[in-house]
């Protein structure tokens, strides 16, 4: 790709240290440098600790001092600093940030610390919409859904193509159905108060009540900062009024493909994104594990047309008996687990993901 004939370097922005963030930033980052080895990737990693075995041989990283890892201001702070010292030595900025409250100033700031690098901005996400108008656009711009492209396209961000994320088939292999009474019924989201938890309860609650029978396990993350002891607490609580005593909650999930192979139906019915990813990578993972999903009818979720079931945001009624029809008529379980993996492979496939940034890398890079 480099003109000299070097291998191009591209230094992958993201808000906090690679190797300890979790989410779409860092998911989408690693995936950018798990499938161009070509390219010689530079990022930013957390120190002290260890380098974590599955990022610390994609390519060159540059320490920061960070104990309370990923999120904290002054993270964010040496992140700038770093990458605005660490692109004046690459051949292009890669950068892989939500649109949250910060980017506005970010975006007015940092670009002229970095010398007219050319840069591309993966969005995995937007916080608000209104951040938009405050916002210059750092070059050339990736989103995830035709949805988030528009918006950008309103807000001035020019140049905006659409390009969907991808995961490695290899470690989401096609499972059978599990053999288990009761059937496992995976809820995932956030503890925010759009983040689907609730609504996961309330869904599972319908389907009890007209008979189904099933352990819900949900699965909901904390944001950085949150005390989420008592939010699981309340989580807990709220299921025993529903009457689903069985209810297990989870917080940081360390090995799911061994809980998305035990499970029967996923759930993921947040009320609004929040910043989460046009596309959650939970949702394809569970595609292509062989897991029909059922999720709320947002928008941004359009790229994955009939793959899904989906019902209105807030519509327990709706997705509970979605989730007890789908419990009741195997011969539909087995069609949606066809249907979800073959999309995952021909439209989410390392393939098409890495011929679209390649091209994009070529262009930029002249």
């Amino acid at each position: 790709m480099a003109a000299d004939g070097h291998a191009p370097r591209v230094l992958l922005l993201t808000s906090g240290p690679l190797d300890v963030q979790d989410g779409a930033e860092a998911e989408l980052a690693m995936a950018l440098a798990r499938t161009m080895p070509e390219v010689e990737y530079w990022w930013v990693r957390r120190w002290p600790g260890r380098k974590r075995p599955d990022v610390a041989s994609l390519g060159r990283s540059v320490p920061i001092m960070s104990r309370a890892g990923a999120g904290a201001l002054p993270e964010q702070l040496q992140v700038a600093a770093a990458g605005a010292w660490m692109a004046r030595r690459v051949d292009l900025v890669h950068a892989v940030l939500t649109i949250g409250p910060g980017f506005p100033a970010f975006s007015r700031r940092w670009p002229p610390l970095i010398r007219g690098r050319p840069v591309l901005h993966t969005v995995p996400g937007i916080t608000d919409p209104a951040l938009l108008a405050r916002c210059r656009p750092l070059g050339p711009t990736v989103a995830l859904s035709e949805v988030t492209a528009r918006a950008l396209g309103s807000a001035g961000f020019g140049d905006v193509r659409v390009i969907g994320p991808t995961i490695r088939l290899d470690q989401w292999p096609l499972r059978p159905r599990p053999v288990r009474d009761p059937p496992i019924i995976l809820a995932t989201g956030r503890h925010d108060p759009d983040g689907g938890a609730h609504e996961a309860i309330a869904c599972a609650a319908v389907a009890a009540r007209a008979g189904a029978r099933f352990q819900l396990i949900l699965a909901v993350q904390g944001r950085s900062g949150q005390d989420v002891r008592p939010l699981e607490r309340a989580l807990h609580a709220r299921a025993a009024q529903e009457g689903l005593h069985a209810t297990e909650v989870l917080g940081r999930v360390e090995n799911l493909p061994r809980l998305l192979a035990v499970s029967d139906v996923v759930l993921h019915l947040p009320r609004a994104l929040g910043g989460g990813p046009d596309v959650p990578s939970i949702v394809l993972k569970a595609l292509a594990t062989g897991r029909p999903v059922i999720l709320s009818d947002l928008p941004q979720f359009a790229p994955l047309k009939d793959t899904v079931l989906r019902a209105p945001a807030q519509d327990a009624n709706r997705s509970g008996h979605l989730l007890l029809e789908l419990l009741d008529r195997p011969w539909w379980w087995e069609k949606l687990t066809e249907r979800g993996r073959v999309t995952v492979e021909e439209r989410f496939g390392p393939r098409r993901f890495r011929s679209q940034y390649a091209e994009l890398y070529r262009r930029l890079l002249g």
